[in-house]
């Protein structure tokens, strides 16, 4: 087996050519389709939002981690998860089906039902590809899941954009949503040419469940409470200003998902690998933060000082309400990666049931945070959501001390100097938005002088050193490194 840089390299660039290839055309998508349709469109989406989490959580029931994890997976391990996911995603189709006059009353918008009951498709399209994915996750194929993700999104893509120019408004996001699901199913089962074999063992559902339980059941409570401030606007606000925190949120959550989804994908199927090292395990794990700070953290520093050029020249006037959401949620997620790759360490270790206990302290203290911020309006809630990340944080980093002796403070030392380096670098890029210029001139200017200062600053970074290393040792044929 090829050493860890290898694979996590390989991993990462595949991984990444497709969630940037994906999301660059997803984003021009998302921008032409934001200028033709309303926030209020996007809202009433959007408060449909947990319903369909919880439901995709309940399909995947951690079965697609559980089989990624095992070393020794067999035809009856894939396919009594295939048919599990399937019963799931008919059931849960069913109940939303049937649920969907009861969403209208509740949000009191009647359009619901309607979009509820189209879009429940999706939960029965999506209940058929957890088996594929995971093995293409596991044999480390990220350059099919880059062709599959790319293809899906300019096909559905295209779907949208031409329902929107010719008035479907909030339709043409609904099937968007349902062409992508189907046209990924497609390709999954034709790329991965497996198929289900008429086999249900119940020692490999033991297994299967035994694992997944607890992370289907950390996974509910982090969906929930993800998906908790769209039903506390979408009731006590209108569908105007959750479109607003919504767009506000999935512009703070680009950069910084891609790059975690990069991570999460790549990471845990490398670390399962060395599982069984734990010198060699925490060694890399600590190597993972350091790299993935150093960029994530000066994306989202970058993002939230050009916040308002930003969104004023790419989505108009009309969302300019959405900037200080998507300043505050910057500063929200770029600590998401140690979150993840804190509870990463506890899934490869087999530790899902101390994963479930950190969730359910965390959020029970992000729910009271919540709720107790709806008088003081949309903002508080956003704002409590940011607090709540640097609480999770320190949560998160509990066991990964007990266990390992790599608790908050120590990790800290891992990442600080990333945070301190991103904020002296965009600055400059954020005191031009004070001035005159025109905002093409502030994202041009800004954006580049920021680059060129965390390039300054990072020169002599051993981390930095290594990645620069290791791009050019991947581009240079007939050379290839080992841990």
């Amino acid at each position: 087996m090829g050493g860890i840089k290898d694979q996590t390299l390989s991993g990462v660039k595949w991984s990444a050519i497709g969630r940037f290839s994906t999301q660059g055309i997803s984003f021009v998508i998302g921008l032409i389709l934001a200028r033709l349709l309303s926030p209020a469109d996007y809202g009433i989406v959007g408060m449909l939002g947990i319903f369909f989490a919880i439901a995709q959580t309940f399909i995947d029931s951690g079965f697609g981690s559980a089989l990624i994890r095992k070393k020794d997976c067999t035809d009856a391990d894939y396919s009594t998860a295939f048919y599990f996911n399937i019963v799931v995603g008919i059931v849960c189709f069913l109940i939303l089906f049937f649920s969907a006059p009861l969403i209208a009353n509740f949000f009191d918008t009647p359009i619901l039902k309607d979009i509820s009951r189209v879009l429940a498709i999706n939960l029965f399209v999506n209940s058929l590809t957890i088996v594929q994915g995971a093995k293409l996750t596991a044999a480390l194929d990220f350059k099919s899941q880059a062709k599959i993700s790319l293809v899906t999104t300019i096909l559905s893509g295209i779907i949208g954009i031409a329902m929107a120019y010719t008035g479907h408004g909030v339709w043409s996001l609904v099937y968007q949503s349902i062409s992508s699901n189907i046209i990924r199913a497609i390709l999954l089962w034709y790329i991965t040419h497996w198929r289900p074999q008429m086999k249900f063992s119940k020692q490999s559902f033991k297994y299967l469940f035994g694992f997944g339980s607890k992370i289907l059941t950390a996974s509910l409570l982090h969906t929930i409470y993800a998906n908790l401030t769209t039903i506390i606007i979408g009731k006590f606000y209108t569908a105007k200003d959750l479109g607003y925190y919504s767009r506000g949120e999935s512009l703070a959550t680009l950069p910084s998902s891609n790059i975690m989804g990069i991570l999460q994908s790549v990471t845990y199927p490398i670390l399962s690998k060395i599982q069984d090292d734990d010198a060699r395990l925490i060694q890399v794990y600590r190597k993972y933060i350091s790299m993935a700070s150093m960029v994530i953290f000066f994306g989202m520093c970058l993002l939230a000082a050009l916040a308002e050029p930003f969104i004023i020249t790419l989505l108009t006037d009309k969302w300019t309400n959405s900037i200080i959401f998507l300043q505050v949620f910057c500063f929200a997620w770029m600590f998401d990666h140690l979150c993840m790759l804190n509870l990463n360490i506890l899934y490869v270790k087999g530790r899902s049931d101390l994963v479930l206990r950190l969730e359910v302290i965390k959020k029970t203290i992000s729910i009271a945070m919540i709720i107790a911020a709806i008088p003081f309006g949309v903002l508080a809630i956003c704002i409590s959501r940011a607090i709540y990340t640097q609480i999770a944080v320190i949560i998160n980093t509990y066991y990964t001390g007990k266990l390992y002796g790599l608790g908050y403070k120590e990790q800290v030392k891992d990442f600080i100097k990333y945070l301190i380096f991103s904020i002296i670098a965009v600055l400059p890029a954020y005191l031009l938005t004070f001035t005159n210029l025109h905002n093409i001139a502030i994202l041009a200017i800004g954006g580049i002088s920021a680059c060129a200062i965390y390039w300054f600053l990072l020169r002599k970074d051993e981390n930095f050193k290594e990645v620069i290393a290791l791009v050019i040792e991947k581009i240079r044929p007939g050379r290839k490194g080992k841990v």
